[in-house]
């Protein structure tokens, strides 16, 4: 029985799925666009420091102005309207609301709102990969521990990735594709996503990245563009807190190095990313990875796959090697290895599956299951004692992604508690910084999250024999 039709029975009863959306940006403004259609699907109440732009959100994305006039949650459920507000405790007390939507951004509040859903009762789609790849596998843990879901975005690009692997596997979009080469009984290579990368744009800073998207200032001028924001992605910050939270989700590894960001198209998935030993660029088999769609000089790589997610998978013998051809997968010269893909992403408007799969299945899209990868700080220059460190996105900072037993044995800071962050040691350009370079004074309840996560899973030493 598929989510529609779940969905239908559900509000045949007189009983929609009641959500609450934390944060109407860009993306929770593509969330709402689809919610107003989804029949069934009551978004009961939106939270947003800017209860204004909230609004603005809500109009501009085609909701009628008498949609969600709601003075509180409890007028919003009783007549099927939206109730706005800046308050998230507000949210999070309404009872009916069964699953929340975090999408702020912001690692430190992320983790604070997921936690008080959890608490509350409430199925959590994280939205918020900044602050799931911080703590997420103990989130889950918790969520597990409440009875409730707690899951990656379907639409965003880790959940989509978890599902292709998971797809391979269990026959023996990134987490949908993993699942589904799972699902097949194959083995999973490596998996990941397509991105505009080319190695210089690794110390982009706010005041640079524009023009590495080719932007005037007044075409800049003319939208509403933050440029951290835009510049995470860059510097290649966002793609590290992707693909470790994909690692987390999947079982997958991070390469011990940190992204390759190899560049490759479409028709070359099957040859790039499978191990060195066959020919290809990935250390080993069973690593998250980029395909990068420019050369490292600039020039486009033809048929790239910039938006899409991919997994590259291995028959196990050579009946399913024939089968490769028979059928039209795109492979490796040998034509041992085949490639998956996913040519888009769709983010907002897809994250109504994660939340009907939460509520209606009591299962999540994609889901940290372990502490295996992490996004840590990495210098973009020489800094010294006294300066500060400003995040994602900012100028002094990027983020890698490496094994979480490399970034526990180096004690290494991850990107989302690199925020607002005073130096007391010097840390030379491209060191991994570590909680030992820094003065950590404030929002200490998340930082002792992380540590619990850090102990949780942390391995245990091994004992000689």
């Amino acid at each position: 029985m598929n989510l529609y039709t779940l969905l239908a029975a559900r509000a045949e009863r007189g009983r929609p799925v009641r959500v609450g959306l934390i944060g109407a940006g860009k993306f929770g403004s593509m969330v709402l666009s689809q919610a107003q259609r989804i029949a069934g699907y009551h978004m009961v109440a939106v939270a947003d420091l800017n209860i204004s732009e909230a609004r603005d959100s809500l109009q501009r994305v085609g909701w009628a102005a008498e949609r969600y006039q709601a003075k509180d949650a409890g007028e919003a459920v009783k007549n099927g309207t939206t109730f706005v507000t800046d308050d998230v405790a507000a949210l999070l007390a309404c009872d009916e609301i069964e699953c929340v939507i975090e999408a702020t951004g912001h690692p430190i509040a992320g983790t604070r709102h997921a936690m008080a859903a959890i608490e509350a009762g409430k199925h959590v789609v994280m939205v918020n990969v900044e602050a799931d790849v911080m703590v997420g596998p103990i989130l889950a843990e918790r969520a597990r521990q409440k009875g409730v879901v707690y899951s990656m975005a379907y639409g965003d690009q880790p959940a989509l990735i978890c599902e292709l692997v998971d797809w391979a596997r269990a026959t023996g979009v990134i987490c949908e594709l993993v699942d589904w080469a799972r699902a097949t009984g194959f083995e999973v290579t490596a998996a990941g996503k397509g991105m505009n990368f080319e190695p210089r744009y690794r110390y982009s800073t706010p005041d640079t990245v524009w023009g590495f998207f080719g932007w005037t200032e007044e075409e800049v001028a003319k939208g509403d563009f933050n440029p951290k924001m835009y510049n995470s992605f860059t510097d290649g910050t966002k793609a590290a807190i992707e693909m470790a939270a994909v690692a987390n989700g999947t079982g997958l590894d991070c390469p011990d190095d940190g992204l390759g960001f190899p560049p490759c198209g479409l028709h070359d998935l099957a040859r790039v990313f499978r191990p060195a030993d066959d020919g290809g660029r990935m250390a080993r088999s069973g690593l998250v990875d980029i395909a990068a769609s420019q050369e490292p000089d600039g020039r486009e790589v033809f048929n790239n796959i910039r938006y899409g997610v991919f997994v590259t998978f291995k028959a196990h013998d050579e009946y399913s090697r024939a089968c490769f051809k028979q059928y039209g997968l795109l492979t490796d010269p040998s034509g041992w290895y085949a490639s998956m893909w996913r040519p888009f992403h769709i983010i907002g408007l897809e994250t109504s599956i994660s939340v009907l799969s939460a509520v209606l299945r009591n299962e999540p899209t994609g889901s940290s299951k372990e502490f295996r990868g992490d996004a840590v700080a990495t210098a973009k220059k020489d800094m010294q004692p006294g300066e500060m460190l400003d995040g994602e996105g900012g100028y002094a900072v990027w983020a890698n992604a490496i094994p979480a037993s490399i970034s526990l044995e180096r004690a290494a800071l991850p990107i989302g508690l690199a925020h607002n962050v005073r130096l007391k040691r010097a840390v030379r350009k491209d060191q991994i910084v570590s909680f030992n370079d820094v003065e950590l004074v404030s929002d200490l309840d998340v930082v002792k999250v992380r540590r619990e996560m850090e102990e949780r899973f942390r391995p245990t030493p091994s004992v000689a024999a």
